[in-house]
């Protein structure tokens, strides 16, 4: 298969819902089932008047509400709705057994050179294949909640995925104006295990007494995460400096343990003289002069602009 024109997606909920709305939003002829007839059709109905409120919102583009409908439908079962399609996306509570029992459903009716997509946050591919007949169409492809304005997907090989596969489902998200990663088959994958650390942590420092939780998730979002949306922790270690990151986990190794010292990674690069952008040679690659000059203007750019964004847009319920 080259090209992916029509899904459906089990599963109707907020997740899968949102994935439904996405595909169909880029043209894909989208057919969507739940636990029952009278489930998916009550899906439907939100989900495009969803649509109408995000267009009139300024939050899908306009002319999206209508492209929605005639792209999404509902079907009356599983089995129907992935007789002839030419991916599946599984969207179906993160419970082992009924994905499998959900699996098993799909592989029974479904072409047999479909491909199957999961959307498991946790659970490893290898733990789900077994439901799978020809597991080698089998894969996660991990949206984030919720689908429709999240842009970042994880894709998660098992040991019997034919890599052939991959290019065909980055091309499905590419129309979609998705971002695809492709990350090892581990529980959590990249995404959930950097946020469960994150919070776990968070967690830690709240039990400790060192600040209150609207505290912490102040100086989250108002520091380092205001960095986030434009890089990813390498990017910003390197314009940081990863000697100034190496002296600092000598602190936190001091007080914390040998959980928090220096990542052996950091301790090669700093040894031989690659501190990051400042020596032009870093996690994240090479760089010439032309290039931190390009980035720190980015950097001051894009941080300004985030400023202008939060300032609009007013705190959040939460915040205020």
């Amino acid at each position: 298969m080259e090209k992916i024109q029509t899904v459906a997606v089990i599963g109707a909920g907020y997740m899968g819902g949102g994935i439904a709305q996405s595909l169909a939003m880029a043209g894909m002829t989208v057919i969507l089932a739940d636990v029952s007839p009278e489930a998916t059709k009550t899906s439907l109905a939100r989900l495009l008047r969803e649509a109408g409120e995000f267009e009139a919102q300024g939050l899908f583009p306009e002319g999206a509400a209508v492209t929605i409908e005639k792209h999404l439908s509902a079907a009356q079962s599983i089995e129907e709705a992935v007789t002839s399609v030419d991916f599946i996306e599984e969207a179906v509570p993160e419970v082992p057994t009924i994905k499998h029992e959900v699996l098993r459903r799909i592989c029974a009716a479904a072409r047999p050179d479909a491909i199957i997509g999961t959307n498991t946050s946790t659970l490893p591919v290898h733990t789900l294949a077994p439901a799978v007949t020809n597991p080698e169409r089998f894969l996660t492809v991990h949206f984030s909640n919720p689908a429709p304005f999240i842009p970042g997907v994880e894709l998660v090989s098992g040991t019997a995925t034919d890599p052939a596969v991959i290019p065909v489902v980055k091309d499905m998200l590419n129309r979609a104006g998705r971002s695809s990663a492709e990350v090892a088959d581990t529980p959590g994958f990249v995404l959930n295990r950097l946020q469960y650390v994150l919070l776990k942590e968070a967690n830690s420092i709240v039990e400790e007494g060192i600040a209150t939780a609207p505290d912490v998730d102040t100086i989250v979002r108002s520091t380092f995460g205001f960095r986030l949306p434009f890089f990813g922790p390498f990017a910003i270690a390197d314009m940081a400096g990863l000697d100034v990151y190496a002296n600092c986990f000598k602190t936190f190794e001091d007080a914390f343990g040998p959980r928090l010292a220096t990542p052996e990674l950091l301790t090669s690069l700093v040894s031989e003289g690659k501190f990051g952008v400042k020596s032009g040679q870093g996690f994240t690659g090479t760089f010439t002069e032309e290039q931190r000059a390009a980035l720190v203007a980015y950097r001051n750019k894009a941080y300004a602009k985030m400023a202008q964004l939060l300032e609009e847009l007013g705190p959040s319920p939460l915040a205020s």
